[in-house]
């Protein structure tokens, strides 16, 4: 009985470590395989084969629920797709996957005990801990603020929704301070768009906004196309400048997708939507 005993938890033990060697193996590979999607330049490709790389996350999160590496490959991964595929088509679905995409980063900040007070708590609550934050956080805070971010922006007639928006601005800023070159200065664009696209009774500054995007064009080398396309959609709209509209997205059109080799299908979508903008260009102005 003894031997049948210490054979079942030598079985039960082993299971696991494969399991969580498993886990770890394919994430290292999930992991890498989203460095190659970042470079793709088709963008039907990357559309397609995606999901599947999200779905396979979720199912190892099922085994290792608090892997932070795997938590925030999917918030980057369902932030992602949501941006490039699902935005400009269908705005219900993608605020659907920006929430999938903050909840993924959430569930990184509550496995901090002092994150998941403040997140329960006030704007205030947050600012105060962010103040005592460093480096380590910023991917985690990061992509939680820009899920949490867009999937407000696509739903501005809900007070709920509004109510949260200066958590997300609040962590955006402590990025801008503490990394602000990460993922090609995020924070800098984020806060452009955010201070552009709204008018001045709303929070709106169009100064702020010039001085984050302009900041972000110095960051990355004006290499990330996003950084004019989204400068183009919220300042130069909401201050109804045609000519910098026409400059923003005639510089994405001109630009080579070879030009920041490491994020050619952000520079691939980037075009797409600089195409979209300049045919809605006479509803806009």
């Amino acid at each position: 009985m003894r031997v049948t005993i210490l054979l079942l938890l030598a079985s039960a033990l082993f299971s696991g470590c494969v399991r969580s060697l498993a886990v770890s193996t394919v994430g290292g590979m999930v992991d890498d395989g989203f460095e190659a999607f970042t470079g793709e330049e088709d963008l039907e490709f990357a559309e397609q084969a995606l999901p599947g790389n999200l779905k396979l996350l979720d199912v190892m999160l099922k085994n290792e629920p608090d892997n932070r590496r795997l938590l925030r490959l999917g918030s980057e991964g369902y932030n992602s797709y949501a941006l490039a595929f699902l935005e400009d088509t269908n705005p219900e679905r993608a605020r659907a996957f920006y929430l999938r995409g903050r909840d993924y980063g959430l569930r990184i900040l509550r496995q901090d005990s002092e994150w998941a007070r403040a997140l329960d708590g006030t704007v205030d609550d947050v600012k105060a801990l962010l103040a005592g934050r460093g480096n380590d956080d910023v991917p985690a805070v990061f992509w939680t603020a820009f899920g949490w971010g867009s999937a407000i922006y696509l739903t501005l007639t809900s007070p709920d929704a509004i109510a949260d928006l200066p958590k997300a601005e609040a962590m955006m800023e402590f990025v801008a301070g503490r990394d602000s070159a990460y993922y090609h200065a995020g924070a800098d664009i984020f806060l452009g768009t955010l201070y552009g696209s709204r008018p001045r009774i709303l929070g709106g500054d169009t100064a702020k906004s010039r001085l984050h995007f302009e900041r972000a064009l110095r960051l990355n080398g004006g290499k990330f196309l996003m950084t004019y396309v989204y400068y183009a959609r919220s300042l130069a709209v909401q201050t109804m400048d045609e000519p910098l509209f026409d400059e923003l997205l005639s510089t994405v059109d001109r630009t080579s997708l070879d030009v920041l080799p490491s994020a050619r299908l952000a520079n691939a979508v980037a075009k797409r939507k600089a195409q979209m903008l300049r045919e809605k260009k006479s509803e806009l102005f």
